[in-house]
């Protein structure tokens, strides 16, 4: 992709609108040409990816406003199964969630087991993280993107990446501003401006020049203009790619438009066949205009743990550290130590557990393949973005989900969970060993076609 192509803006064919949010041909002059009709209904999409069971009756108290416009949970009934056939002794493999079955390297664990016997580390933390790991961050950034980061003002720790994004969209957003988000969409992109009371625009990411243009053609457009821009690349759901010329053109549109940006950087060490995830923040003026958030949950395997951490623009930072200074009082002191250590000894393992992440890519694409998908396997992250077959296409990727769970016993995410623009897909995660993914594409080959399933 050239740079030349945040000068070559198209009408988008997928431009999409938030119901909570006024007509894009209501803010538009009757010149501006065709504005695509909104096909994203939120209400429908998933809420949460969660494991928790929540119920969509309506509420018997004066909740907020934010809460009643959430939409209903749509993996609720796939979840509710899964956990019944649990109950029932069952085996179920389970693809639905990116939650990693690895446990962390044994030097992590063996700190944490250290750090708790220090009685100073039982005390509240610090809200934006303590120094040795603002420090240990801006090392990383700087020796793994040649990014320059000052640990003072613009690093700051989170309770993973997932708060650090919902409350960088509480600092910035309010009634009446606007993001864009990339779809399909994992679900906190969205919800975390609509309980900022922002609106959501979603546009498809799945071809990035496009993508860029309908920024542009959106800013063009919309009065008043968007206010955030939010990218996730190595994208989750899609798997869609990207290289560093595309965040060149992003932020020249940025600075054209006014518009900050936050990159959701999550699956940053997760990467096959020598492609390295390109960071934001790398870009020439990058920091001027956006944030990037990244996680230890995937390359150090530490979810459970809760750690994660926002970097970038300092204005942004601290707006965060506002809102931080309200909400909580910091990571758990032991864990931000053990963060510390993984991040200094780290590397190996991680280029150990990407290795072992894509054997199980492999097994679980081309075992799929000889059945007859259509799957391009990913250059990173943890899923696999995968067509439905035919004829089962056209039930539908929730049915279709709900049906090789109650058939063939492996769960699975449908893409229509991730908006309109993933009907027809489903998301796969690599989360289980090998020889269960094995299993798993045994299973499903015995559930479509009994007679020519793959052993």
């Amino acid at each position: 992709m050239s740079s030349k192509s945040s000068t070559n803006f198209s009408s988008p064919d997928g431009l999409v609108e938030s119901p909570f949010r006024l007509a894009a041909a209501d803010m538009l002059p009757q010149s501006s040409g065709p504005i695509p009709s909104p096909h994203f209904p939120l209400p429908n999409a998933m809420r949460s990816e969660t494991e928790a069971s929540f119920s969509d009756e309506p509420f018997s108290i004066p909740v907020a406003d934010r809460v009643k416009r959430l939409p209903p949970y749509l993996f609720g009934k796939i979840n509710k199964l899964k956990h019944k056939k649990r109950q029932d002794g069952i085996d179920v493999i389970d693809l639905g969630m990116g939650n990693p079955t690895d446990p962390p390297e044994q030097f992590i664990i063996d700190k944490m087991i250290e750090s708790l016997s220090d009685a100073r580390n039982h005390r509240y933390s610090v809200s934006n993280g303590v120094e040795n790991l603002r420090r240990e961050v801006a090392k990383r950034y700087d020796r793994k993107y040649g990014v320059k980061l000052n640990a003072a003002s613009e690093v700051i720790a989170c309770i993973g990446s997932k708060e650090g994004f919902s409350h960088m969209c509480l600092a910035l957003m309010g009634p009446g501003d606007t993001a864009i988000v990339p779809a399909p969409t994992f679900p906190i992109h969205s919800y975390s401006v609509m309980l900022a009371s922002g609106n959501v625009i979603a546009l498809d990411v799945r071809k990035p020049d496009e993508f860029l243009s309908n920024i542009a053609y959106t800013c063009e457009h919309l009065f008043p203009k968007p206010k955030l821009v939010i990218v996730n690349f190595p994208h989750n759901p899609s798997g869609t790619c990207i290289e560093q010329d595309f965040y060149v053109d992003l932020v020249a549109l940025a600075k054209k438009y006014g518009f900050l940006v936050i990159s959701d950087f999550a699956y940053a060490d997760i990467c096959y066949d020598n492609y390295k995830a390109p960071s934001f923040l790398a870009t020439p003026g990058a920091i001027d205009i956006g944030v990037e958030l990244t996680t230890m949950s995937k390359g150090y395997s530490m979810a459970g743990w809760r750690i994660g951490y926002c970097c970038g623009n300092a204005e942004m930072v601290r707006a965060l550290g506002t809102i931080k200074g309200y909400y909580d009082y910091g990571i758990f002191q032991a864990i931000q130590i053990s963060a510390i250590v993984a991040m200094r000894h780290g590397d190996e393992s991680i280029d150990r557990l990407c290795e072992e992440y894509q054997r199980r890519r492999d097994v679980l694409v081309d075992g799929l393949t000889r059945q007859g998908w259509e799957i391009e396997a990913p250059k990173a992250g943890m899923f696999v973005w995968a067509k439905v077959p035919e004829p089962w296409a056209e039930m539908g990727s929730i049915n279709f989900a709900m049906k090789l769970l109650n058939e063939a016993g492996v769960a699975v995410s449908p893409g229509r969970g991730f908006g309109e623009e993933g009907e027809g897909y489903l998301r796969l995660a690599i989360v289980e060993n090998a020889q269960r993914l094995r299993q798993a594409v045994r299973e499903i080959g015995r559930c479509l076609k009994p007679e020519s399933a793959v052993a």
